[in-house]
């Protein structure tokens, strides 16, 4: 089936929207994503999962029998063109809004969402997301004050390094990062040697590689998106860095690994999302994603699957479409794959909306991501 097939019903759905008796019959549910620019990557993975849950959701009938409308706005990876298009589907007066991925967008969109009392659930990850007391704002992937301290306990009992340099991408995503990795090292004694801050889409990486191998610590954190990982990777590489490269998911996905070819070897890191995961339905998942899409989806793809199935179940929990009801019933719900097979596995939301679940270590071994361990819920 071709991209613009699977777009097809989405557009439809979109011109129906002057429609009374379509929108009866379903329940707007838009998407603001990252389809273009640095987010790019990002943004698609997290489209084409939302996608294949809409898709199975609406087969069976949909919501409380309304099927998913859902038009997909870019946000062109732009902070600025991210709140306008949330203004745009907010005057059609959504149910729910999934996106955005990037954090800088979500930071400037949820204030858009929070005065209009409309859930967002979002894949950023920066921690400041949900330490601003926005009721509306929910996430599908680890947010930094839950992912940190698995990789600095990682840092100081797998690797037993006594120093790290950081990398880092400047803008939220990334500050938010350092400034909580930074925090959890001093907390465990590491010193941070350097400290790189480097720009969103950077192309060039090696004036920084020459500043990491000259710190000389025992492991380098790096924490920059996708596309720049792999360039970074390759550049390090080439350099000949030899100390351990530790991270997050941004730097073991898949699509880092096809980007940096042999010089994502070896990289080890956590991981909140994987479709490597030994986990029968997470693996099933991402067999119909591939052969879907074409390709091996990302933790975003992930995001976006566990998103519309997390409001699916919210909205059965409540037993209509009210999306104030919906924000209060989502804090401190936890669903089990018994309870909904869509969300993949157990998964709880705290009072800020954010998620808590089981998580990974992972490395990169013969051009592929390996699971090394399982790590529990930060509640258990």
């Amino acid at each position: 089936m071709s991209r613009r097939a699977l777009f097809a019903p989405l557009i439809v759905a979109g011109l129906g929207l002057a429609n009374p008796a379509h929108a009866q019959s379903t329940v707007y549910i838009p998407a603001v994503l990252e389809l273009s620019g640095a987010g790019a990557v990002s943004g698609t993975n997290f489209r084409d999962g939302m996608l294949m849950a809409i898709d199975e959701i609406n087969a069976k009938g949909g919501i409380l029998g309304k099927k998913i409308e859902t038009p997909v706005l870019d946000t062109q990876s732009d902070a600025g063109t991210s709140r306008a298009q949330v203004q745009k589907v907010l005057d059609n007066k959504p149910y729910v809004i999934l996106g955005p991925v990037f954090s800088g967008s979500v930071m400037v969109d949820m204030l858009l969402t929070q005065q209009a009392e409309i859930p967002e659930i979002v894949g950023g990850e920066a921690a400041a997301i949900t330490q601003k007391g926005n009721p509306y704002v929910f996430r599908t992937s680890f947010g930094q004050q839950f992912s940190m301290p698995k990789i600095a306990n990682y840092i100081r009992d797998g690797v037993k390094a006594k120093s790290v340099a950081v990398l880092w991408v400047n803008n939220d995503f990334g500050k938010g990062g350092r400034d909580t990795f930074i925090k959890e090292m001093n907390a465990r004694n590491i010193k941070v040697a350097a400290d790189i801050s480097t720009e969103s889409g950077q192309a060039d990486f090696s004036a920084d590689v020459v500043k990491l191998k000259a710190a000389n610590a025992d492991a380098i954190f790096v924490y920059v998106n996708e596309e720049e990982s792999a360039r970074f990777l390759r550049e390090a590489k080439k350099q000949g860095i030899n100390k351990p490269l530790i991270g997050e998911t941004t730097l073991l996905g898949q699509k880092v690994i096809d980007l940096a070819g042999g010089a994502a070897e070896g990289v080890q890191g956590h991981v909140g999302l994987t479709v490597d995961a030994p986990n029968p339905a997470v693996q099933d998942f991402a067999a119909k994603f591939k052969k879907r899409f074409n390709y091996v989806c990302d933790h975003n793809g992930i995001k976006g699957y566990t998103a519309v199935y997390f409001i699916k179940f919210v909205t059965e929990k409540i037993g209509k479409f009210d999306s104030k009801a919906f924000a209060e019933k989502a804090h401190g719900i936890t669903i089990t794959p018994k309870d909904e097979p869509g969300i993949l596995m157990e998964a709880s939301w705290d009072k800020n909306g954010d998620i808590d679940r089981e998580s990974f270590l992972g490395e990169v071994v013969g051009g592929k991501q390996k699971i090394v361990k399982v790590l529990p819920k930060l509640g258990n």
